[in-house]
């Protein structure tokens, strides 16, 4: 047994270098970076934690979800009413960025095309876009330059999924697909598919997707975060060619960072970051390095919603309250995560009052507890958390944050094992002391009586 151990280890000594070697030989050359070049790239985006995400576009009229073409098996010729009488005559860009800054966002993600295909920036591959509307202007420069102002980063939001291009392949995602008769949204007529694709072009569709893409890098400056959407099991990375489309886009925005819905997950350089969606993860997000077979902690943004529904919709009543979203804030930077909360403009161009209004409260409860979130991840193992807190963990200062979900009834709470630990603590949105003693191995925080004046409070810790 020992002999077979011992055989195995000195394989894997000469072995493992050689076979990790080569998969990295597999990495394009111009995909390659070290880890700290990564790191490097990915800096701002880790350090922000916080961003605006967009859903705008046609969807927004009939205000029952952005998959309202999908769902209810419009035609084209159906859907085009809503082309005809899209004017967001009320879209004012600089306030919607004033509103993101004053939230606490550092960045913004807007969606330029979305699967209906209709594209919100001129381009020149399509006349189903903005300035062919009543409307005429290029959505997306205005909501650039507003957010640019306003210090924002920029990011874009683009559908790899088309309804409305000629070249793209039917599948039962598609509303106007050839179904069965009676049959569900994922019931199709096989045969009647495969033959109305037969005049339809995968490989046009392709250079459609990179001549856009080429447009979007290349005519709005500095793009910092690309989100494409989205793979499944008919559309993968040969549909779209994913390795062309990533090799285009790091040639106008090498600095820029990508996620992971290109279906390039078995590779180590095809993707930036996860994106779990509309969930919370019970952990930092892990994913296994294909070059060394084992799992590892990954850049990891969620994208969420105020309800149920990612487009403008008019009779949603699933909304999330202001405690929850800021909740929701805390405990993802607490795992290591970004949060990119969604709003959906309505047709005319106003954010929501339902999303203003929870906006509003996330700003108030940023003003003054920011720098828990800012710089923050994941607080050390050794630092244990007592019920009903979490934890955040500013790295470079050495500083602790706990956020306390439920104050405490009697003036106190008790850290287990903080012992020597702690050089001085106060309330972070006001920035007065909170005396502390220890006791045995434990420490205990002498807190006020009554909950301070901010919906979730936090105590800031400067450690030893």
């Amino acid at each position: 047994m020992k002999k077979t151990v011992l055989l195995i280890a000195i394989l894997a000594y000469y072995l493992l270098p050689n076979m990790i070697f080569a998969q990295e030989n597999e990495t394009p050359e111009w995909a390659r970076e070290t880890r700290e070049q990564k790191a490097k790239r990915m800096a701002w985006w880790t350090h922000d934690r916080f961003g605006m995400f967009i859903h705008w576009g046609l969807y927004s009229l009939p205000s029952r979800h952005e998959w309202v073409q999908h769902y209810e098996r419009m035609t084209a010729a159906e859907y085009s009413r809503y082309f005809e009488n899209f004017n967001p005559d009320l879209y004012t860009p600089r306030e919607w960025a004033k509103i993101a800054k004053a939230a606490g966002m550092k960045y913004v993600v807007v969606g330029t095309k979305h699967h209906e295909g209709f594209c919100m920036f001129d381009s020149k591959y399509t006349d189903f876009k903005i300035t062919n509307t009543s409307y005429s202007k290029d959505i997306i420069r205005e909501l650039v330059d507003a957010f640019r102002a306003e210090g924002l980063r920029i990011g874009f939001y683009y559908s790899l999924i088309d309804w409305h291009h000629p070249d793209f392949p039917y599948d039962w995602m598609h509303p106007e697909c050839p179904h069965l008769e009676g049959g569900t949204m994922m019931q199709i007529d096989t045969a009647a598919t495969e033959k109305a694709n037969e005049t339809r072009n995968i490989k046009k569709y392709q250079q459609y997707i990179k001549n856009q893409l080429t447009e979007l890098m290349t005519n709005y400056g500095q793009i910092d975060e690309l989100f494409l959407d989205f793979s499944y099991y008919e559309k993968g990375h040969k549909q779209w060619d994913s390795e062309g489309l990533l090799k285009l886009v790091r040639k106008y925005q090498p600095q820029i960072i990508v996620d992971d819905r290109m279906d390039l997950n078995n590779t180590t350089w095809g993707w930036d970051f996860t994106t779990p969606e509309q969930t919370m993860p019970d952990k930092w997000e892990t994913r296994k390095n294909p070059k060394i077979g084992l799992e590892e902690r990954v850049p990891w943004e969620t994208c969420q919603t105020f309800s149920g529904s990612w487009g403008y919709h008019r009779e949603e009543t699933s909304w999330k309250s202001n405690r929850q979203m800021i909740s929701m804030l805390i405990e993802v930077v607490s795992k290591g995560g970004n949060l990119l909360l969604n709003v959906g403009p309505t047709s005319r161009g106003l954010i929501d009052d339902r999303a203003h209004a929870s906006l509003k409260s996330m700003a108030e409860w940023m003003a003054v507890n920011s720098r828990s979130i800012y710089g923050c991840t994941e607080a050390p193992e050794e630092l244990s958390r007592t019920a009903n807190t979490i934890l955040t963990y500013n790295t470079q200062t050495k500083t602790l944050y706990i956020h306390i979900l439920d104050w405490p009834t009697f003036k106190s709470l008790r850290l287990k094992n903080y012992s020597g630990k702690i050089q001085y603590a106060q309330l972070l949105n006001d920035g007065s002391e909170i005396q502390f003693k220890e006791q045995d191995n434990d420490v205990i925080l002498s807190l006020p009586l009554a909950k301070p004046n901010t919906e979730i409070p936090v105590i800031e810790v400067f450690l030893k």
